[in-house]
């Protein structure tokens, strides 16, 4: 895709309205230093120099919209902690619709820490707590969603396991916002199978391709294109899932996009350089989403989230790439060829 294609799609954005859905998350990052091993214990001691907080799971693919979307809303389930609240707030600094995000007394909000030193992970600490919504609050979500219909483009599903989404709950938003015309996107979790029917693109990455076609997963020692069990796979998920588009995502080795009746699509990685994996799924979702509300095909579209999500895994943390960046990403990759 050449840059003045790419501006074409791109400048149709802003304009855009799209909803995600899914579990809410802060992800926090402790910043530090290594000096000295434990003498309590044979563990490194990490001295700390600093905190930063980010939208995380589904937020951070809100998040990702919102470098280029000018109205996006977000709906999940919060507790009414500290967490919830700091969540809330960063969100709304950066003009994202919470006014539908659920609240609940008895739930506590997730919270991801990374301890970070040497701009090396040395570990994650998870606080987290799975759900199940009760009828009342899946048809409370599904109400928001049919009232604003007319005003949304697409919907995002993003399920990160944690029991917000459901096949009851995701069946009827898909059923509506299909019979509207609505684009429909979801990024699936293999802990969490949720019938995706009726999505017009799901975003597995490579394992959960093969554990959702229920294909012996193993690491690829062959190149995508010639990959056959990869293929298989795409191929059985686009009946299974009857969707237009089934696009995996294969991390250091680019995406392979699945269409009805079309050969599979393979798109190689444009990342020079890997510093953390954190969130690039939510980049591809939300890039892919993005280029078909816009005009863009699936094979364009798939382009803007690989140069995306290119950008993001070159960041440390949970990141988001800009327009600029975007357009620099695929400017370089231009002038590479």
């Amino acid at each position: 895709m050449d840059l003045s294609r790419l501006e074409q799609i791109l400048d149709r954005a802003s304009s855009r309205r799209i909803t995600v859905i899914g579990d809410l998350m802060l992800d926090e990052f402790v910043w530090g230093k290594v000096g000295r091993i434990s003498p309590e214990a044979p563990v490194p001691v990490v001295e700390v120099a600093g905190e930063s907080f980010y939208p995380g799971g589904a937020a951070n693919v809100a998040r990702n919209l919102r470098e280029f979307v000018d109205r996006v809303a977000i709906i999940g389930l919060l507790g009414k902690d500290h967490t919830g609240q700091q969540l809330q707030e960063l969100l709304a600094e950066q003009k994202i619709d919470v006014s539908q995000v659920l609240e609940d007394e008895s739930f506590r909000t997730i919270l991801k820490t990374r301890i970070i030193a040497r701009q090396q992970q040395v570990v994650r600490v998870d606080r987290e707590q799975l759900i199940t919504l009760s009828n009342e609050q899946v048809q409370q979500v599904v109400a928001g969603v049919r009232q604003n219909l007319g005003d949304i483009d697409a919907v995002i599903f993003e399920d990160y396991g944690k029991g917000f989404l459901s096949t009851a709950m995701v069946s009827q938003i898909a059923a509506e916002a299909s019979s509207a015309g609505k684009i429909i996107a979801a990024d699936p979790n293999p802990r969490h199978l949720i019938d995706w029917r009726g999505a017009t693109v799901v975003t597995p990455n490579r394992a959960e391709a093969f554990f959702a076609a229920g294909i012996r997963g193993r690491d690829a020692d062959t190149a995508p294109p010639d990959d056959v069990n990869l293929r298989r796979a795409g191929e059985t998920l686009l009946q299974r899932w009857e969707t237009k588009h089934v696009l995996v995502t294969l991390g250091e080795h680019g995406m392979m996009l699945f269409r009805q009746n079309e050969r599979p699509h393979y798109i190689p990685t444009k990342a020079r350089q890997v510093f953390d994996v954190s969130g690039a799924g939510d980049t591809a979702i939300a890039l892919f989403t993005l280029g078909l509300v816009c005009g863009a095909t699936p094979i364009e579209a798939a382009e803007i989230a690989n140069h995306g999500s290119a950008v993001v895994v070159s960041k440390l943390g949970t990141a988001t790439v800009t327009r600029d960046e975007l357009f620099a990403n695929f400017r370089e990759d231009s002038e590479h060829e």
